[in-house]
């Protein structure tokens, strides 16, 4: 009796050292498709890799500033360009040793090195176009198009704090060919017309009801809300202004107190992988940054998915974005939201 107590009690011990010796990888990500991502890329890994990962999620600015207080607590984040190269500039990150990643070389080029000094790989890009009425509007040849005379009164605009607030502006400055990323003239011009822009938006999911209720024509959107708005059954299309597309990228980062480095850059590798790329794409989850992916016809029409998709985009420098984002907001507020 007391032998079998002896060896139950040996078994737990063992037990609890084998739990003590299992690493844990803390991931700062997005919230969402935790489903997926657990399913997809999380599990898998710690199958292959014998730890675990945990995940802790919220928005760039709430997940920065955790970091920034607990920089020994977490191994690898998920940021926008600009969010990492923020934490970067903070002194939060290290360089990713890319000659370690065996899926490197499978990135379209703008991924490799999105904000400089090897701190981020992307592993996920999404375009921005302009969303039309194809019986109402006739066909969008460029941006210039959102503040034309045919738009007024049928056109929504995303607000500058959204996403895609900066990137109207990239695109309208673009179509001016106007070099200031101070905005300042695309902020004046959006002011001069706000009377014929039906709103504002904040979120995308707004686009489907105003499509829907017939109260706009046209609309700049990011690809991933294309798949919804085409459940409308309205005759949609996707414009390809000869500007070009916009977009955002996010990225991967290894934070610099990390514990594990070895075994984020091997998540990190394997987040890029052929195989999870397309897992991630085919599950309306993520658009591949790996020029290798090969998604289903009918998930890839909905993604940013192939070099030409890839290739249109026209990305604002994440530099330019953290050096100016706080005056375009002063600006727009000031003509705009008042």
């Amino acid at each position: 009796m007391l032998k079998s107590i002896a060896l139950g009690a040996a078994g737990i011990l063992l037990a609890g050292t084998a739990l003590a010796d299992t690493p844990t990888l803390t991931v700062s990500t997005y919230g969402i498709a935790q489903d997926d991502f657990r399913k997809i890329l999380f599990d898998p890994f710690e199958a292959e890799c014998g730890c675990k990962v945990v995940v802790d999620i919220g928005n760039n600015a709430e997940r920065l500033a955790k970091i920034a207080a607990n920089p020994d607590g977490y191994d690898l984040v998920a940021f926008s360009d600009f969010g990492a190269l923020d934490a970067a500039n903070r002194g939060l990150l290290q360089p990713i040793d890319t000659s370690k990643l065996s899926n490197y070389d499978k990135l379209y080029d703008s991924a490799k090195d999105p904000v400089g000094n090897k701190m981020a790989v992307g592993y996920t890009i999404y375009a921005t176009s302009i969303v039309y009425r194809t019986d109402k509007f006739g066909t969008v040849n460029s941006w210039a198009d959102l503040l034309s005379d045919k738009a007024k009164g049928q056109v929504a605009v995303p607000n500058i704090t959204t996403t895609q607030g900066p990137l109207i502006l990239h695109m309208l400055a673009e179509a001016a060919g106007d070099k200031d990323v101070s905005y300042a003239n695309e902020i004046q011009k959006l002011a001069d017309a706000k009377g014929d822009i039906v709103t504002f938006y904040e979120r995308s999911s707004q686009l489907t009801t105003l499509f829907a209720q017939e109260e706009i024509w046209l609309a700049p959107t990011g690809r991933y809300a294309w798949g919804n708005l085409l459940k409308t059954g309205l005759p949609l299309a996707w414009a390809t202004p000869k500007e070009g597309q916009t977009g955002g990228m996010n990225v991967l980062s290894m934070v610099k107190g990390s514990k594990h480095p070895d075994l984020a850059l091997k998540l990190i590798d394997k987040w890029l992988s052929t195989e999870t790329q397309t897992a991630l794409g085919n599950a309306l989850v993520d658009s591949p940054a790996n020029k290798e992916a090969r998604l289903e016809a009918d998930k890839g029409a909905l993604m940013t998915y192939g070099a030409d998709q890839i290739n249109s985009i026209s990305f604002i420098k994440p530099a330019d974005l953290l050096a100016h984002q706080e005056q375009w907001i002063k600006d727009w507020n000031a003509k705009i939201s008042q």
